[in-house]
Parts: C-alpha cells; structure tokens; sequence
C-alpha cells in the first residue's frame, strides 16, 4: 500500500458522501446526489463518476497527490440493484485505490453504529429500511430491504407513502382516513389527482415520499390515524431488528436513521423490543463511519472478514 488515505464512500437514497481519514485525522465530510435508479438498476458508473470528483476536489483543497490506501464503498441496493463483481471493478478503477473494499450499506451501519467488527445487530431506518445482524463468521443475516414497492417497513418512504394513502382514504371518504394528512398532503404535493404522476413514475419516488414522513410524525400526537402509522413503523423495524439478530446469542442492538429522530416512531420500537426482553444499546456512528472504520482495520490488520453478499475485499 501507499501512504495515501483511507477513503469512506456512503451512498444512500439521500445522497453520496465521502471522507478521507489521514494519520493526522479525518477530512470533512463531502457530498454529492444519491443513488439514480432506472430500468437497469442502479447507476454505479455515475456515483463513481461523483465520487471521483469529490476525491479530486478533496486533493486539491488538501494540496494531496496520489491514490488512496484504500476505498471503501458502502452502497444501498447492493444486493439486488447492482451486480457486486460489477460495482467492485467500476469502484477500482474510477477511483484507483491500492485496495477496494465493497460492502453493503447494512454492514457499514452495523459497524458505524458499534463502532466495531462485533457480533451485533442494527436497523437502519432512513429513506428505505433494512435490519441486518451478523457475528462476521458463520452468521450474515438480512431482513427486509426489500424498497419501497416490496417492504422497507417502517422506512421514511413507508412511512411517507402510508401517510399518503390515509390522505387519498379520507379523500374518497373511506374510513380510516386523515383528513389532517389530506390537507398536508395537497400542501405539499398540490391535487391530489396529480400525486399518482409525480409519486410513482418519477426516479426519486422513495425521496419524495420520505419527504412526507416527518409530517406523519408531526401529526401523529394529534391524529390517531397519524399515531397508528408511526406505531406501525415502530413495530416493523423492532421485528425486522430481533429477526435480524436471530443466532446472535446476546448481541448488540442497535437503530440508526433518520426516521428515528422523531419520536413516535423511536417509542414504537423500543417499546417493541422491550415486550421481547431487549433493549438498544446507543448508536456510535452511521454507514460512513463504518466504512472508515472498515477501511482503517484493513490497513491495521491486513484483512477483513469476507462474505461474497456483503463484504467483497479487491
């Protein structure tokens, strides 16, 4: 290896964001627009076209010459929106790194959140969800992540779109309806005739329907439809994080993501796993830390523990 940095890359459905750790520290954190997802997946070429900008501009303003130690790549979707072995080469050589390490989202915010490679389990709630637990040898455990068509229960874009779905109940004077979403909801998006074209044949419906989430929340001590999504999220990623954590023995639990901040949804959860017996031990970092973190124990130790799902070394 060279003397070059350790490089984190994080991209989620909110965006992209690099850092590079040297021996006197970390550098700031830099950013770019997330994930673009079309009718092949995601589009890797581009967020490393991104990435490499970013790394460029971190040389300059640094006045640093010459590739990386090492980049780590935490990306969402990696299991079913990109081909790894594809993404692993598009990542090598756009960004020219001694070593490039690939790994998925969920195991970057696992370790972020522990602030370690230890058998633990997390739930990440932000634009999509997904739990995901592992001891880093025999045991690699994913639930949900399935996006916001198929699952991601209790994600800002579940969320989001739930909320929109009560709106459109009490539009149509259906029972169960929230006629405070509704008013929310035309604020926000305009007729409700035109949320179809702009929630569900866009490239960042996820983003937009996060974007309805914290008005859910907000809602909810005074709207009981409201208070009955958050709980419902609440629920979801509690039982996403204890399947998660199935053959762990007594792991680390741990919840990350935006979508906890508020506290409905946080209340629902913890309640959720206090019914189990379990209770959350406090986040340390999230994906990017992770990645860091990932990238700096490679360079420690010389190797990381591999799995060809989730933690690909090249």
């Amino acid at each position: 290896m060279t003397g070059g940095p350790v490089v984190g890359v994080d991209i989620g459905g909110s965006g992209l964001r690099l850092q590079a750790w040297y021996a006197a520290g970390a550098g700031p954190v830099r950013t770019a627009p997330g994930v673009r997802i079309g009718s092949t997946g995601i589009d890797v070429a581009a967020a490393v076209a991104d990435a490499r900008a970013l790394l460029d501009e971190e040389r300059a303003t640094g006045g640093r010459e010459g590739p990386p130690a090492t980049v780590v790549w935490s990306m969402r979707g990696l299991l079913f929106l990109a081909d790894r072995t594809e993404v692993l080469r598009l990542v090598r050589e756009g960004l020219r790194a001694d070593v490039t390490v690939v790994v998925s989202d969920a195991v970057a915010n696992l370790v972020g959140a522990t602030g370690g490679l230890h058998p633990a389990a997390v739930v990440a709630a932000g634009t999509g969800a997904v739990a995901f637990g592992t001891d880093f040898a025999t045991t690699w455990r994913r639930v949900d992540g399935w996006g916001h068509v198929l699952g991601d229960v209790g994600s800002g874009a579940w969320l989001g779109l739930e909320g929109l779905r009560v709106a459109l109940r009490a539009a149509d004077g259906l029972s169960g309806g929230s006629e405070a979403l509704l008013g929310a909801g035309v604020d926000r998006f305009g007729p409700t005739e035109s949320w179809p074209r702009q929630l569900m044949a866009t490239l960042d419906a996820p983003e937009r329907l996060a974007s309805f989430a914290p008005v859910v929340t907000a809602a909810a001590p005074t709207d009981p439809v409201a208070a009955g999504l958050c709980q419902r999220a609440g629920q979801g990623l509690g039982e996403a994080l204890l399947a998660a954590a199935t053959g762990l023995g007594s792991p680390h639990l741990v919840a990350t993501g935006g979508v906890l901040v508020d506290g409905p949804v946080w209340s629902a959860l913890v309640a959720t796993l206090a019914a189990q017996g379990a209770q959350l031990a406090p986040a340390r970092g999230g994906a990017l830390d992770g990645a860091l973190l990932l990238g700096r124990r490679l360079g420690e130790e010389g190797q990381l523990p591999e799995h060809p799902a989730y933690l690909v070394v090249g």
